[in-house]
């Protein structure tokens, strides 16, 4: 495949089935002429389907999976099973460094446990971290916000190496140099919030200066989120997923009642018709498949996690960000970041929720 960034594609894990996830990476065959994959899962179903996408046949090479994991299947037990599976094949494919970048529409349980158990964890990293794109007010459109479902738990070293990974995000999303972090919190006074994010927010203070170009901001409340306060909001898994899934409900929410309010009546209909290019440029923002997928910070390689009912276009969108992960070698440079962190700064875990 020459030069080309390869990405590894985990084609079986998805609810929508390999031919959603085919017409995504045909679409991103199309617009960029420097990716190539390699796609796991059934032979037979695949070569079939590549039939009838020359250009993505052109780029890509099949190999064999007899195995899937379901979006039921526990982490436990998944660990003693994974081997022949589609999602474990391309994990392995990034290992042996046949891959720059893994994407799996799969479990995300399933996916980041044999995200660990085959590409391990970076140096200095504790816990990694799930990190999305949030669309927002600020000049470049999107917010970071992290950890999103990886682990619930999270200390307050552990918030720290989070704020250094989300701000190495935001260089290679963003393309700034000193990206702004947050502590999402109840309230943005110093005195708000339980000990033990207090304790992360002097943390993340102390080692700003010494992480590599990022400017803690202190605490910010969940309005935040979409503002343009910050580059990164920093969060534990449990209170970034909720909010992750929130935002995504409340999106589709809109998107629908929009469609159902303009098309109530004869005269609502001309009113979309005459707004038709505004309600395309808001549903096009709110629109989750376009900034579908979430990362895994903190790996000794990289992975992309798409949405498991990701269509042909959340599919594309994921791919590009794999692409551009693996273009720039993304998980070694934030490895490198968090390396400059200071050793041995471990505490107590943080109390409850953060």
């Amino acid at each position: 495949m020459g030069e080309k960034t390869v990405i590894s594609v985990d084609t079986a894990g998805g609810d929508k089935g390999a031919a959603v996830v085919l017409n995504g990476l045909a679409e991103s065959a199309r617009k960029n002429p420097d990716i190539a994959f390699i796609l796991h899962g059934d032979e037979a179903v695949l070569n079939k389907l590549l039939r009838r996408r020359k250009a993505l046949r052109d780029v890509s090479e099949v190999r064999h999976a007899e195995k899937v994991i379901s979006m039921d299947d526990k982490p436990s037990v998944v660990l003693r099973r994974s081997a022949g599976t589609s999602m474990m094949n391309a994990l392995e494919c990034v290992a042996k460094s046949e891959a720059h970048v893994a994407v799996s529409c799969g479990n995300t349980g399933a996916l980041m446990a044999l995200s660990m158990l085959k590409l391990r964890k970076a140096p200095g990293i504790d816990r990694p971290a799930i990190a999305v794109l949030w669309p927002s007010t600020s000049a470049h459109g999107y917010n970071i916000v992290l950890d999103v479902g990886a682990d619930v738990r999270a200390d307050d070293h552990t918030m720290a190496e989070f704020a250094v990974m989300g701000a190495e995000y935001a260089r290679l999303s963003f393309d700034i140099e000193r990206p702004r972090v947050g502590l999402l919190n109840v309230g943005s006074e110093d005195n708000k919030g339980r000990p033990g994010i207090r304790k992360s927010s002097q943390l993340v203070a102390e080692i700003a200066p010494k992480a590599g170009d990022l400017e803690y901001v202190g605490f910010v409340e969940g309005a935040d989120i979409v503002g343009d306060k910050v580059d990164v909001i920093v969060t534990d898994g449990f209170t970034g997923n909720i909010a992750l899934k929130t935002a995504e409900g409340t999106a589709t929410f809109i998107s629908n009642s929009l469609k159902a309010a303009f098309t109530k009546t004869p005269l609502s209909r001309i009113a979309a018709f005459i707004a038709f290019t505004s309600l395309r440029r808001l549903q096009e923002r709110i629109d989750p498949r376009r900034v579908n997928g979430g990362v895994f910070l903190g790996l000794g390689g990289a992975v992309v996690k798409s949405h498991g009912s990701a269509d042909a276009t959340g599919v594309s969108a994921a791919v590009k960000l794999a692409f551009r992960m693996g273009k720039t070698n993304f998980a070694k440079k934030v490895a490198d970041r968090v390396a400059l962190l200071p050793d041995g700064r471990r505490s107590s875990e943080v109390d409850g929720d953060t």
